[in-house]
C-alpha cells in the first residue's frame, strides 16, 4: 500500500531554507522561494528576522507573500523605507547584511549563478531576466544561500554566463576578485543540501532530504558530485512549519 507524503519536495526545500535563518538576523531577500522561506523563518522560530528587499523596504512584516519587491505590502509593513542607492551603498556593499537568499537558472560546481542567457550570450537560446541585486548580493552579503530546484539543466559543468560569482574557479578566487562576502555557503535544493568543501570550495552535497537516494542527486547533477563522508538526512518538516508554510501560499 503506497502512502501519501505528508509534505511535497517544494516544501521541503523551504522548510529546510527557512531552518538556516535566525531571529535578529537581517537578511536580503528575493521574491519566489527566497521569500517564501523568509517569511516562513519569521513567522515560526525567527520572529525578529530583520528582511530587507531590493526596493528599499527594510525590516518588512508582509501579512502575505508579496508579488514582487515592489507589492505595496512591503512598504506598508516595513520599519522604514529607503532608496535603492542606499540599500546598496550603505547596507548591502559595506557588509551589513548577514544573509543572501538567492536563486538561479544555471550552476556549477563552485555555486556560480547564471540568470542572463542559456547558450552563446551574442546569440542565446533564451535570454533571461537578468542580474538585478543579485551581483552585489554574491559579493558583499557575509553569507549567501542559494535555493533551487535541482535538474541536469540547471546543475552545470560549467555555467554559460557567470551573472554572479560564487566561488570563482575554487578556493582563494574570491579573495583575489577583492569579494568581502563568504560567498554561497549553502546551496538548498528539493533533493539535498550541497555546501562548499573547505579545501576547495567545490560544492558537496552535505544533506539528503527523506526518501532521496544519492545516486538520484548525481544524476540530476552535471559534474562528478562528491559526498561529504558525514552525509546527513535532513530532518523532515513538522506538522506547525507546513501549517504556517501552507497557509502563506494557500496550499
Amino acid at each position: 500500500m503506497t502512502t501519501t507524503p505528508r509534505y511535497t519536495a517544494d516544501e521541503m526545500m523551504t522548510v529546510t531554507a527557512a531552518r538556516f535563518l535566525t531571529t535578529e538576523m537581517a537578511c536580503f531577500v528575493g521574491i519566489g522561494l527566497p521569500s517564501t522561506a523568509a517569511n516562513l523563518a519569521r513567522r515560526t522560530h525567527a520572529p525578529n528576522l530583520w528582511m530587507i528587499y531590493e526596493s528599499g523596504t527594510l525590516g518588512a512584516k508582509p501579512d502575505t507573500l508579496p508579488l514582487s519587491i515592489g507589492d505595496g505590502i512591503l512598504a506598508e509593513t516595513a520599519d522604514t523605507v529607503v532608496s535603492v542607492p542606499e540599500i546598496f551603498n550603505y547596507w548591502l556593499q559595506p557588509g551589513r547584511i548577514d544573509i543572501g537568499f538567492l536563486g538561479a537558472a544555471q550552476i556549477d560546481r563552485y555555486a556560480n549563478i547564471n540568470t542572463t542567457v542559456i547558450g552563446d550570450y551574442s546569440d542565446p537560446k533564451v535570454r533571461l531576466p537578468g542580474a538585478g541585486g543579485a551581483p552585489e548580493i554574491a559579493a558583499s552579503c557575509r553569507e549567501v544561500i542559494v535555493i533551487v530546484r535541482q535538474n541536469s539543466r540547471t546543475f552545470v559543468e560549467s555555467v554559460d554566463f557567470v551573472t554572479s560569482v560564487g566561488h570563482g574557479k575554487g578556493a582563494g578566487q574570491r579573495e583575489q576578485l577583492g569579494l568581502t562576502g563568504l560567498g554561497p555557503t549553502r546551496v538548498i535544493t528539493d533533493l539535498g543540501v550541497l555546501e562548499p568543501e573547505p579545501r576547495t570550495r567545490e560544492l558537496t552535497l552535505a544533506s539528503v532530504h527523506p526518501g532521496v537516494a544519492v545516486d538520484d542527486v548525481r544524476a540530476t547533477t552535471g559534474w562528478e558530485l562528491q559526498v561529504a563522508p558525514d552525509l546527513a538526512v535532513t530532518a523532515e518538516p513538522d506538522e506547525a512549519e507546513l501549517s504556517v508554510l501552507r497557509s502563506l501560499t494557500g496550499s
